[in-house]
C-alpha cells in the first residue's frame, strides 16, 4: 500500500526515537493563524512553486492555528545538537484523528501509487507552507529580490521553529504565508489529511521525513 507515516506517534509531544545519529525528541510550537479566505489549500515550497495546485480537499474558508513539530537532536549525553521541523500542521479541528489519507492535487489518483510511494511537493530552497492560493498567487507576481526580503534576510538567526517567518502579502485577500524549514533540506515531502469519526477534516500534516521510520 502507499506510504502513510506514523502521524499519531509523530504528533505527540515529547516523542523520542533514537538512531546511529542521535535521539530526537519532539516539541510542538503554536505559529498560526494561518488564514484561508477561499478554504483551499497549497502546500508547496513558496519560494519557488507558488504556482503550485491546491488540495482537492477543501475546508470552509477561516483563520487556522498552525502548529510546527520540531525535533531537538540529542547526544547521548543529553546536549541538544541540532533542531529539525518535523511536520508542519494545520489544524482545521480540535478533534480526535481516527483516520488519514494522502492529501492529493489535480488529477493525481492514489490507486496509481505503487508500495511505499506517496504524492508530495517538490522542495528546492528548504522552505515549506501550507496556504491558501490567493497568497500563492501574490507570491507568484513578486521578483526574486523581494522574495528575498521578506523570506530570507528576514529569517531570524535562531528561534526554537527553524526558518520561522510569517508573511502577509498585500492583495492577498487576507491570506498569509507562514513558511519552516524543510526537515533536512532539499527534497520531496507528503501532506496527509485527518478524518475525525463523522468524517470531517482535522488537519493537514506536511511531514519532513526527520525522525527514523522504524519500518
Amino acid at each position: 500500500m502507499p506510504y502513510t507515516p506514523d502521524l499519531d506517534r509523530l504528533l505527540t509531544p515529547g516523542g523520542r526515537w533514537t538512531d546511529e545519529h542521535g535521539s530526537y525528541v519532539m516539541e510542538v510550537h503554536p505559529v498560526g493563524p494561518v488564514v484561508l479566505p477561499s478554504g483551499r489549500v497549497i502546500g508547496c515550497d513558496p519560494l519557488v512553486c507558488p504556482e503550485s495546485e491546491p488540495f482537492t480537499v477543501a475546508v470552509p474558508p477561516g483563520s487556522y492555528p498552525a502548529r510546527v513539530w520540531v525535533a531537538a537532536v540529542l547526544r547521548e549525553d543529553g546536549a541538544e545538537v541540532d533542531r529539525r521541523v518535523a511536520a508542519l500542521e494545520l489544524v482545521i479541528r480540535e478533534a480526535p484523528t481516527v483516520g488519514w489519507e494522502m492529501a492529493v492535487a489535480g488529477d493525481q489518483d492514489v490507486a496509481a501509487l505503487d508500495a511505499d510511494d506517496f504524492f508530495g511537493y517538490g522542495v528546492d530552497s528548504g522552505t515549506g507552507t501550507l496556504a491558501d492560493p490567493a497568497a500563492m498567487a501574490v507570491l507568484e507576481t513578486w521578483d526574486h529580490d523581494r522574495v528575498e526580503e521578506v523570506f530570507i534576510a528576514g529569517l531570524p538567526a535562531d528561534g526554537p521553529v527553524p526558518g520561522l517567518v510569517i508573511a502577509e502579502p498585500d492583495g492577498a485577500d487576507g491570506a498569509n504565508v507562514v513558511t519552516v524549514s524543510s526537515g533536512w533540506g532539499d527534497g520531496c515531502y507528503g501532506t496527509w489529511i485527518g478524518r475525525d469519526a463523522d468524517g470531517g477534516v482535522t488537519s493537514f500534516v506536511t511531514d519532513f521525513m526527520v525522525v527514523p521510520d522504524p519500518r
